[in-house]
């Protein structure tokens, strides 16, 4: 992840770019309908629309970064060429119109092209990707590719990335009982699963099966799956740029990603990691649609199949698809080759949608896909659902469960603590568990709060009022301490400060609460 201050400080350079005013002179019309359908979300019609503004305005440098980042998002490869083209002529284009330069060469089979994009890649901030460039490159003209890399000088980012790359290129050059011992580290007790199984399709590749079948042992992949690569710089390529987007993933840099994604897949199509991480990228860059797709075409004997069923559901997720992400997720609990982290998954929806009763179902089939290894979250979540669902007489045993497995984990004990008081239920042991649970995280205000209104349900308001003041002060929004703050004001005699708090509860104040806190601001507190 070193390699992420260097290009958040390409991105942010690029963002600036991107917000400049501008205006397209050949083509008005088509620039503005290019920029409503991007709005809009239609990444096709955008795409089609900065095509037509750029060739109505060739030199429009703004068009052009426009039709550059929309194109990529689509993949028409050929109009983010034009585009790029422009941005470099004209002295301003983005450090990753070099990758994409590199990726159009090596696929057209252009090494002069291919050497020309990584002397421009080299000279900006995605520089350490360079070293290995090269060698892929030298192994294409039949040079000594890892002699070079021994002798290219770089910095320990650029190590990071070239390292695995020289492990490759050995089992390409026909050295692998040097590639073996070059691989050793991926063996250990953090392994680089992505290194294995590159190694392993080269090694089948070059027909030695039971060396790739040994470097796969104790990974869920088989040789069947993965099948036998040849060594290229477009193989090398792919893989460097994989590499790359993995490691900005979730890094909020979606345009490099996009493009990382789009590059590898030009080079090898069948780099299934490739088109799940792009997919990732479209689906937070808002381009739902076209995410789907791209999962859409991982088959089901992919070797990252599983993963990508786990993506389609974050796509529809966030595309505000609830139902049809519940409806994905059912599969992953249900379906042949069930998983507990499926079932947890899909009781997580389904409470996202209310529906607590199932929720609580598929929380138990994940307890009994995990047998031996069930957690207490398991439980918690369980009996969490079962409360919410209504089902105390369920959940009770659920939490209790889950307080007993983990005794030092402070949401089991808030919730199980907080849920006794509610009900006036076993108020000592209510006490115990949230101070426990305060002890864990005395900073919580929503602990705070639970353990302050077990104070005041057990008649000790002196000692609930500071912990209520403190919950309040970490969250002054907050209907719910801030209603208990009035109360224990007034049962101290404060009326003043009580209404006060009060007033401050309706602001936010949901459901019954709303008519309650209503009822106190204008009759005062009657009851507990």
């Amino acid at each position: 992840m070193a390699a992420v201050p260097i290009i958040r400080t390409c991105s942010a350079a690029l963002a600036l770019v991107l917000s400049a005013p501008a205006w397209a002179q050949g083509d008005p019309a088509a620039y503005v309908r290019a920029r409503a359908a991007d709005a809009a979300g239609s990444a096709q019609a955008a795409a089609q629309g900065y095509a037509r503004a750029l060739a109505a305005a060739p030199d429009d440098q703004i068009v052009a970064m426009r039709a550059y980042r929309q194109a990529l998002t689509v993949g028409d490869y050929s109009l983010a060429s034009r585009a790029a083209a422009v941005m470099v002529r004209a002295g301003m284009a983005p450090p990753d119109t070099a990758i994409l330069a590199f990726a159009i060469a090596v696929h057209a089979r252009n090494l002069a092209g291919a050497n020309a994009a990584v002397d421009r890649i080299a000279s900006g901030p995605l520089d350490f990707l360079a070293p290995g460039l090269r060698g892929w490159l030298a192994y294409d003209r039949g040079e000594d590719a890892v002699a070079q890399l021994d002798q290219a000088k770089g910095s320990a980012l650029a190590r990071r990335y070239t390292e695995r790359h020289r492990a490759l290129l050995l089992i390409a050059s026909g050295r692998s009982s040097e590639a073996v011992v070059a691989l050793a580290p991926s063996l250990t007790a953090e392994p680089d699963t992505d290194l294995r199984i590159d190694a392993a399709m080269l090694l089948a590749g070059s027909g030695k099966r039971d060396p790739a079948r040994a470097l796969l042992a104790g990974t869920d992949q088989s040789l069947r799956q993965l099948g036998k690569a040849r060594a290229s710089a477009a193989f090398g390529g792919s893989r460097l740029f994989v590499q790359l987007a993995g490691d900005i993933a979730g890094e909020d840099m979606q345009a490099l990603s996009i493009l990382l994604g789009r590059a590898a897949l030009l080079l090898d199509p069948e780099e299934d990691r490739a088109r799940l991480l792009l997919a990732e990228a479209l689906s937070q860059d808002g381009a739902a649609d076209l995410a789907l797709g791209l999962l859409g075409e991982i088959g089901r004997d992919s070797p990252v199949a599983r993963e990508a069923g786990a993506a389609r559901i974050g796509v529809l997720q966030r595309a505000g698809q609830g139902e049809a992400a519940a409806v994905a997720a059912r599969a992953l609990a249900e379906g042949k080759g069930a998983s507990r982290d499926g079932a947890e998954l899909y009781g997580a929806l389904l409470g996202d949608l209310g529906r607590n009763d199932e929720a609580a179902a598929a929380y138990g089939r994940a307890l009994g896909l995990a047998g031996e290894a069930g957690s207490w979250k398991l439980h918690y979540l369980q009996g969490r659902a079962y409360d919410r669902a209504g089902n105390w007489a369920a959940a009770l045993p659920a939490l209790r469960r889950a307080v007993a497995l983990a005794p030092d984990e402070a949401a089991p004990l808030r919730y199980l603590g907080y849920a006794l008081v509610l009900r006036g239920e076993a108020l000592e042991e209510a006490q115990q568990l949230l101070e426990r649970a305060s002890k864990l995280r005395p900073e919580d205000a929503d602990i705070s709060n639970s353990l302050a209104w077990a104070y005041y349900r057990r008649g000790d308001v002196a000692r609930a009022l500071p912990l209520l003041e403190r919950a309040a002060k970490a969250d002054p929004g907050g209907a719910q301490v801030n209603e208990h703050l009035g109360d224990a004001y007034w049962r101290l005699g404060r009326r003043y400060e009580a209404r006060y708090a009060w007033r401050a509860a309706a602001i936010g104040a949901e459901g019954d609460a709303t008519a309650r806190i209503a009822g106190k601001l204008a009759g005062g507190l009657q009851s507990n």
